[in-house]
C-alpha cells in the first residue's frame, strides 16, 4: 500500500505544481482527483495485452496535461494570457532564438536539451508508474483499499466536472485542462473560418493619401513601452520629466506634439502582431491571424504609401535571419541587421542600440525623396541591461565603436533577473532612454514636410506592470506642420508629451491609426476640414490641453485602481 500512497502523492503533485507556481501558492488546490483514480486503476488492472496500451494513453495524457499547464504558466508570464495550443506552438522556435539571443547558442541549446532530457525522464517514470510489475487482486486489503480509492476520486472527478466541488481546493485538474484546451481549438479553428471569410468578402483595398504626398512619414514602434511606464507610480519617476523635457524641447524648435493612447493587440512579447495591426487596420492578436493576413490580398499602409508615390522602407534592426514576412509586406527596401553597418558590440539580445538606429537611418537611408519608414526600436527589450547613455553629440556615433565600453557595464540578465526589483528598475531606466533617444532623434529629422508618429508595441509582461493592467500604448506625433496632426486631434489625442487620462479607461484599438490616415489624408478635402477645426487646438501652449505634469500622481492611481 505504500507504493500506492507514495506513488499517487508524486502523481498528485506533478498535476497540480504548475497551478501552484501559477496562482502561487498551494492554498487554492492541493488534490488532482484524476492521480488518485489512474494509479489506482493501474494497480488494479490484470495483464493483458490491452494494459499496455492503457499505460502508454495515460502516460502520454498526463505529459500532455503537464506540459499544457507548464505552457500556461510561460505564456501568463510573457503575455498575460492563456496558453492557446492552436496558436502557441509555433512560438517554440521563437523561445529558442530568445535564449540564443540572452545567453548565447551554446548555453540555448544546453536549456533545450536540458529540457528534453527532463521530458524523457518524466516519461520513463511515468511508464514505470503506470506498469507496475506486481498487481493488486480484488479479494486482498490492499485491493479492495485502492478499489475503493479509485472509485471515491472517480465519483470526484465526475462531479468537478460539472460544477459541483465538496472539497473546495481539489479539481478534475487532467479533465478540465483537456477540455479547456479542446474548447480553445473548436473555437479558434472555427474563428480562422470567418477571419479567412473576412479576408476574401470584406478586404481593405489600397487607398492613396494625397495629404500626404510628398512627406515624409515615420512609423516608429519603441519596444515595450507601454502605459505603464507614465501612470504607474514605481515606474514614471524618470520618464514624467524626460517627456516633459521632450515636450518642451520641441516646442522650442518649432515642433508641435500631440500624445495619446491606443490599446494593443499583445502584451509581454510578439511586437509583430503589433506592427500587423498598425500596418493592417485589422486586429491581428494571434499568429495565424498573421500569417493568413499576409498570405491573403489585404492591402496595407506600405501599399497606400506606394499609391501615394513614397519610397517604403522596413528598418528592424532585431531581424537577424531570414524575413520572409517582410516581402510578403511589399517594402520596397528592407533593412535588416545584417544590412546595417554596425561595428559596435551585441548588448545581449539587442543587436545595436536605438540612437544608433536612428542616426544610421537618418544619415543613410532618409534621402531627398518622399519615404514611409517603420522602424522597430529595440533597446529596450528584455532582459533591459546594459543601460546606456544618451549621446548629445551625435556625430560621434559613427560606425558604433563608441559604444564599445557598454559592452560589459552593468550586471549581466542572470544577476538582474534575480531580483525582481532590480528587473523594473532596468524596464524602467530602459524605456526612458528609448523615449528620450525619440525625442532628441525628433529635433533632428522632423520638419514641416515630416510625419513621426512614435509609439509603444505593447506593454511589457504582467511581471512588469502587474495583473490585469491596461493593454494601452502611449503615441507620440511630431510635426512642424499643424495641419499633419489635425486626424490625431479629432480622435482624442491632446497637444503636449502626455495623453488624456480619460482615454485610460477605453482606448481605441492601435488597429485604428490605419483608418486615421485614410479618412484624414485620403482626400484633400478632408485635410482641409480637419485642419480648419482643430488649428486653433494645435497653437495653444501645451500646458493647457496636456495632463498637467504635477497630475500625475493621480494618473497613476487611475492605472492602480485599474490593477
Amino acid at each position: 500500500m505504500i507504493r500506492l500512497w507514495l506513488g499517487a502523492l508524486a502523481l498528485n503533485v506533478l498535476l497540480i505544481a504548475p497551478l501552484w507556481w501559477r496562482f502561487g501558492g498551494i492554498a487554492q488546490q492541493w488534490i488532482a482527483w484524476e492521480a488518485w483514480v489512474m494509479l489506482p486503476g493501474m494497480l488494479l488492472m490484470p495483464h493483458r495485452w490491452w494494459r499496455g496500451w492503457l499505460a502508454a494513453i495515460a502516460t502520454a495524457w498526463i505529459v500532455l496535461v503537464v506540459a499544457a499547464n507548464f505552457g500556461e504558466l510561460a505564456t501568463h508570464m510573457a503575455f498575460g494570457r492563456p496558453l492557446n495550443l492552436y496558436l502557441d506552438l509555433p512560438l517554440l522556435r521563437s523561445v529558442y532564438h530568445l535564449l540564443v539571443g540572452n545567453v548565447g547558442q551554446l548555453w540555448a541549446i544546453c536549456a533545450m536539451a536540458t529540457a528534453g532530457l527532463i521530458c524523457l525522464a518524466l516519461v520513463w517514470w511515468l511508464w514505470r508508474l503506470m506498469m507496475p510489475a506486481r498487481r493488486y487482486r480484488l479479494g486482498t486489503l490492499e485491493g479492495k483499499f485502492a478499489l475503493g480509492m479509485a472509485s471515491l476520486a472517480g465519483v470526484m472527478t465526475l462531479l468537478a466536472l460539472y460544477g459541483t466541488h465538496p472539497v473546495a481546493a481539489a479539481r478534475a485538474v487532467m479533465a478540465e485542462t483537456t477540455r479547456f484546451q479542446a474548447e480553445q481549438i473548436m473555437a479558434t479553428h472555427a474563428a480562422r473560418k470567418r477571419f479567412t471569410a473576412e479576408l476574401a468578402m470584406s478586404p481593405l483595398d489600397t487607398q492613396a493619401l494625397p495629404g500626404l504626398a510628398d512627406k515624409q512619414v515615420l512609423l516608429t514602434f519603441i519596444e515595450s513601452y507601454g502605459v505603464t511606464a507614465i501612470a504607474d507610480e514605481r515606474y514614471n519617476g524618470d520618464i514624467l520629466p524626460t517627456l516633459e523635457e521632450m515636450a518642451e524641447r520641441l516646442e522650442a524648435r518649432g515642433l508641435h506634439l500631440v500624445t495619446g493612447l491606443v490599446e494593443a493587440p499583445i502584451r509581454g512579447g510578439q511586437s509583430w502582431l503589433a506592427h500587423a495591426t498598425t500596418l493592417s487596420g485589422r486586429w491581428i492578436d494571434n499568429q495565424l491571424w498573421y500569417r493568413l493576413m499576409l498570405a491573403s490580398e489585404h492591402s496595407t499602409l506600405i501599399d497606400d504609401f506606394k499609391a501615394t508615390g513614397q519610397h517604403t522602407l522596413g528598418v528592424m534592426p532585431a531581424i537577424s535571419m531570414a524575413w520572409p514576412e517582410g516581402e510578403a509586406y511589399g517594402f520596397d527596401q528592407i533593412v535588416a541587421a545584417r544590412d546595417i553597418d554596425y561595428r559596435g558590440p551585441a548588448l545581449h539580445w539587442v543587436t545595436m542600440p536605438d540612437q544608433f538606429t536612428l542616426d544610421y537611418m537618418q544619415r543613410n537611408l532618409l534621402g531627398e525623396r518622399p519615404t514611409f519608414a517603420q522602424v522597430a526600436l529595440i533597446s529596450s527589450h528584455a532582459p533591459w541591461t546594459p543601460i546606456l547613455p544618451v549621446l548629445d553629440d551625435w556625430d560621434l556615433i559613427g560606425d558604433g565603436h563608441i559604444f564599445a565600453p557598454w559592452e560589459e557595464a552593468g550586471d549581466p540578465p542572470e544577476v538582474v533577473w534575480q531580483d525582481i526589483e532590480r528587473i523594473r528598475d532596468h524596464y524602467m531606466w530602459s524605456i526612458d532612454y528609448a523615449v528620450k533617444v525619440t525625442g532628441r532623434w525628433a529635433e533632428r529629422v522632423v520638419d514641416e514636410d515630416t510625419l513621426l508618429i512614435a509609439l509603444g508595441d505593447h506593454q511589457p509582461a504582467p511581471l512588469i506592470t502587474g495583473e490585469n493592467a491596461s493593454a494601452a500604448v502611449p503615441v507620440h506625433v511630431v510635426s512642424r506642420d499643424p495641419a499633419l496632426l489635425a486626424p490625431f486631434l479629432a480622435h482624442g489625442f491632446v497637444p503636449g508629451a502626455l495623453p488624456d487620462a480619460t482615454q485610460l479607461t477605453a482606448p481605441p484599438r492601435m488597429s485604428e491609426i490605419r483608418h486615421w490616415l485614410r479618412e484624414g489624408f485620403g482626400e484633400e478635402l478632408g485635410i482641409e476640414t480637419a485642419t480648419n477645426a482643430t488649428a486653433n487646438l494645435i497653437t495653444k501652449p501645451t500646458t493647457e490641453s496636456a495632463m498637467p505634469f504635477e497630475h500625475a500622481v493621480a494618473y497613476a492611481l487611475a492605472v492602480t485602481d485599474e490593477e
